[in-house]
């Protein structure tokens, strides 16, 4: 039986829960709960109140950089008022697990939601993000009845933190790109049981997610994905596409012209800029809330779209883990060609690719015209689009019911076209 066939099988027995019998090793899943050491808290501490701040830069605020003004007063907030504690005990109120895959330790969050029938769906985050940022989502998307959604939008919500990143593990092989740790990620949803599932994604989780629609589609039923890529086609750039789409995307790039040395030196340089980032936690603040003011629509001031608090302890999840110059390592693995790591095991999954769905926020990093997106991932592959009014590359964090509403539209759309 083909892929697509078997998707239509287990579909069509509607009653049939969306998992399948734990394989044998669903017994390495483990239960894991944040414990920040209090040493490690002191530590930050004492570097904070330490910090050698910059001289103060020429022009307007944010213009050569991150704000003096600003950065004093996230670290003020950080070491006199910011209560990690508070927030670890609130992560920990989420259902948290590690297990080894591909001999790389992966931590995720797994929310089941009461509705058995609901369809699973793993979510995944990008740089400098973390499993954090989908906290406001997990609620609505397990629950939806409770957030003026229906019981059929239900979803069993997976959250793996990027191997390099926050909990999960640090390799020191060569080749963990974005496409191994999707292998990873559909892996993983198998030794969760999950015969099918949906997956959504921004920033590398958006080609993260890409890659499960493609190489996982006999399960991956479908992927929305927040984070459009589509480069100009050589042939006929201009079909299909408005003079509006293009006016939109030529202002973003003006906007960002001076925004992309992060991904250089990330892509080239990891371990060099690891030893700052990992050294000085205002300096860690200060590269990745470059990028938070650079995608998010803020309007001029950071705190109309995050709270300091919800910055903070993203930066947290970096700082405590030490995952800083891991996590920047995986521009350069994506980059380079290198084989893919001998802990891997063989994967295959293949097929005609699963449907997709984008969800295009005014402030996201690329802007393309649909026809552009539509000509990357195909036609028929591309079966929603949704053009948002406000918000930008952290949807989950930025503008939490925008993406939800369109997540659960998408995957509509996704059963109703294997129903049918």
């Amino acid at each position: 039986m083909k892929p697509r066939a078997i998707l239509l099988a287990g579909l069509l027995a509607a009653a049939a829960p969306a998992l399948r019998a734990a394989p044998p090793d669903a017994a390495d899943i483990r239960p894991f709960t944040i414990a920040v050491p209090d040493a490690t808290l002191a530590d930050l501490k004492d570097r904070l109140a330490k910090t050698r701040w910059p001289a103060p830069a020429p022009g307007e605020p944010w213009e050569y950089g991150v704000d003096l003004a600003y950065m004093k007063a996230l670290v003020a907030h950080w070491r006199t008022a910011y209560d990690w504690r508070q927030h670890e005990r609130a992560l920990n109120r989420l259902p948290q697990f590690k297990t080894t895959v591909d001999g790389v330790e992966i931590h995720f969050v797994h929310a089941r939601s009461k509705h058995a029938d609901a369809l699973p769906l793993i979510l995944v985050h990008g740089w400098p993000g973390s499993f954090v940022e989908f906290t406001k989502i997990i609620g609505p998307l397990t629950e939806p009845e409770q957030h003026g959604g229906k019981p059929e939008d239900a979803f069993h919500v997976v959250i793996p933190s990027l191997v390099g990143f926050g909990f999960s593990g640090k390799p020191v092989e060569r080749g963990w790109s974005s496409q191994r740790m999707a292998e990873v990620f559909a892996k993983l949803m198998a030794r969760l049981g999950y015969s099918r599932y949906g997956a959504q994604g921004g920033d590398w989780g958006g080609g993260i997610v890409r890659s499960l629609a493609g190489g996982d589609s006999a399960h991956c039923i479908g992927a929305h994905n927040n984070f459009p890529g589509g480069s100009q086609p050589a042939e006929d750039p201009m079909r299909g596409v408005t003079q509006a789409e293009m006016d939109r995307m030529q202002q973003r790039r003006k906007e960002l012209s001076d925004h992309y040395g992060y991904s250089s030196i990330q892509g080239s340089r990891p371990q060099t800029l690891g030893y700052g980032l990992n050294d000085s936690p205002a300096g860690l603040a200060a590269w990745v809330v470059d990028k938070f003011w650079a995608w998010s629509d803020h309007r001029g001031n950071l705190d109309n779209s995050f709270t300091r608090d919800e910055l903070l302890t993203n930066i947290m999840i970096y700082w405590v883990t030490q995952t800083a110059p891991t996590s920047a390592r995986i521009y350069y693995e994506s980059s380079h060609n290198h084989p893919r790591p001998a802990s891997m095991t063989p994967f295959t999954g293949g097929g005609k690719s699963s449907p997709m769905g984008y969800a295009l926020f005014p402030k996201e990093i690329n802007v393309p015209p649909r026809a552009w997106v539509e000509r990357s991932v195909g036609t028929n592959t591309l079966i929603h689009w949704t053009e948002m009014p406000r918000g930008g590359h952290f949807a989950a964090m930025e503008t939490p019911d925008l993406l939800v509403e369109d997540v659960r539209k998408f995957f509509r759309l996704v059963r109703g076209r294997e129903t049918r």
